[in-house]
């Protein structure tokens, strides 16, 4: 179990060296009793503060920060009316400053000496923080040891990355709390920070000395519209791709994207990416191998990357719901933020299970469908190997569209397919070049808007593709993807949104 720090521990470990300001003014009063009032008096002299919340700002590598922090020493780290009105001021004046926010809480909770007052307070800091979201703004949170209550369910919760400190207790209902009610001990192993990450409530478990990495990372994701607003310029020549037309069979493409060793999202962010921060699950409660949600940046164009991993997805643990609502997970922070928001289609099909139905797979497939053709951020869709189903249609509607030259898109595998239209497997092949899986037909019809070539870009059999040259293609995938992005952040917004209604409308009805 992790031991208590100070908030001047903290502070040390992350802020560059002598930079904080307090922001603290004197507490505002809550008429304490008698009792009460020498228990603050005690806080004060043993912790060396005078409430429970540190506010203030520094600087994170060079970058201006807000900080909120708990001290724990100072009755447990305990929210009452002054110290929630201390952290509410502070959230509001770093929204006003347009600010990140640091927040750091560790506390038993709500204070309980000041009741149903108190317990309420956290309304406010919660809206505050809210409001801050709400403005663009960046907004991190790192967990430390205890963090429980009405603290980690409100401003502890919130983070647009959430990450804690190793060994921490974080939970709802402090054990202490739990065993005097129950009359039973808590579940050992439940309550901590580790076993948060595996069941995708927070997004890593880090020493305070590791934060400062970790934060610089997001914040030049989360900050780079503004920070980098001089090198995200529109490109020249920004359309479709003008190569001569693509003749390589369907059933060779498909093969080909089955090779095992076949680039996938992995490859794609560590050869062509920069300021890769992965984040871990839905923050609900789930998480899925098979999706990767990450913070990257193109070039200078930042963006929120939700990406089927073909390297974690088996036929015994196949993509599921939990991969979708960890993707929604990717929708929202991007609409909170305005980041442009990257799919990479790569699957063979997503979980036919009875796992699967009742987790609710349809509904999962239909408001992703619903949030990615609706969200008000930019999208660029990569289609990069397989695009199998319903799990490869939800995250393909986008503003623009790159497909890898063997990448294809179809409702079921072509093997499914067949045994639909002629109840065997066998006419597979026969099937893909009907439907118009291949990347040529998909850019013919409007689904995709660049072919990004594989090999030398020749398309007889035995040439190479991107299996043959993983690095080289992700290269040409990742300045196809900056040149998209960046096109789109300069983009109007209106007339980008009215595009891409017009393009799903009028999607197989000719001309629009």
């Amino acid at each position: 179990m992790s031991r208590h720090r100070s908030v001047a521990e903290l502070l040390e470990a992350v802020l560059d060296p002598g930079s904080f300001l307090s922001w603290d003014t004197r507490p505002v009063e809550v008429h304490p009793s008698a009792d009460y009032s020498r228990q603050l008096a005690g806080a004060r002299e043993h912790s060396g503060r005078d409430e429970a919340v540190v506010t203030g700002e520094g600087r994170l590598r060079g970058r201006r920060v807000a900080v909120i922090a708990c001290e724990f020493s100072f009755l447990a780290g305990s929210i009452g009316v002054a110290a929630a009105e201390r952290l509410t001021s502070a959230v509001e004046r770093a929204t006003a400053e347009g600010m990140p926010l640091l927040a750091s809480p560790s506390s038993g909770g709500t204070r309980m000496q000041e009741g149903t007052l108190a317990f309420l307070a956290m309304t406010k800091i919660s809206a505050a923080i809210a409001a801050h979201k709400a403005a663009g703004l960046p907004y991190l949170v790192y967990l430390r040891h205890p963090t429980t209550g009405g603290v980690l369910a409100s401003w502890g919760s919130q983070g647009h990355v959430t990450v804690a400190e190793p060994g921490a207790l974080i939970g709802f209902l402090g054990p202490r709390v739990y065993e005097a009610l129950y009359d039973a001990p808590f579940p050992e192993g439940v309550q901590t920070a580790e076993n948060l990450r595996r069941r995708g409530l927070v997004d890593a478990v880090l020493a305070p000395h590791e934060l400062p990495d970790i934060a610089e990372r997001a914040l030049n994701v989360l900050r780079a519209r503004t920070e980098r607003a001089a090198e995200l310029v529109a490109p020249e020549n920004h359309g479709t791709d003008t190569r001569e037309e693509d003749d390589t069979p369907a059933w060779e493409s498909i093969t080909r994207s089955r090779r095992n060793g076949r680039p996938g999202v992995r490859h794609l962010l560590h050869c062509a990416a920069t300021d890769v921060l992965p984040l871990n699950g839905t923050g609900e409660g789930e998480t899925d191998p098979g999706l990767l949600l990450a913070l990257a940046r193109f070039g200078p164009a930042p963006c929120v990357l939700l990406g089927q991993d073909r390297a974690r997805q088996t036929r015994e643990h196949p993509l599921g719901p939990d991969a979708l609502r960890e993707a929604r997970r990717g929708m929202r922070i991007a609409r909170e933020l305005g980041l442009p928001l990257v799919t990479v289609v790569d699957t063979p099909g997503a979980a036919l299970s009875r796992e699967a139905e009742e987790g609710g797979m349809a509904g999962q497939i239909a408001r992703c469908l619903a949030e990615l053709v609706t969200l008000e951020a930019p999208t660029v869709a990569v289609l990069l190997g397989q695009g199998t189903g319903g799990g490869a249609l939800a995250l393909t509607p986008a503003d623009r569209v790159l497909c890898a030259q063997h990448a294809w898109l179809s409702p079921l595998p072509p093997e499914g397919a067949s045994a639909v239209m002629y109840r065997s497997s066998g006419h597979a092949a026969e099937v893909a070049e009907q439907q118009g899986v291949r990347s040529a037909e998909l850019r013919r019809n409007g689904i995709a808007d660049r072919v990004v070539l594989e090999g030398s870009g020749a398309t007889g059999a035995g040439e190479p593709d991107a299996a043959d040259e993983p690095e080289e293609f992700c290269t040409r995938m990742g300045e196809a993807l900056r040149r998209e992005l960046t096109a789109l952040l300069a983009d109007d917004p209106n007339h980008r949104m009215t595009r891409r209604h017009q393009r799903y409308r009028n999607l197989g009805s000719g001309p629009g």
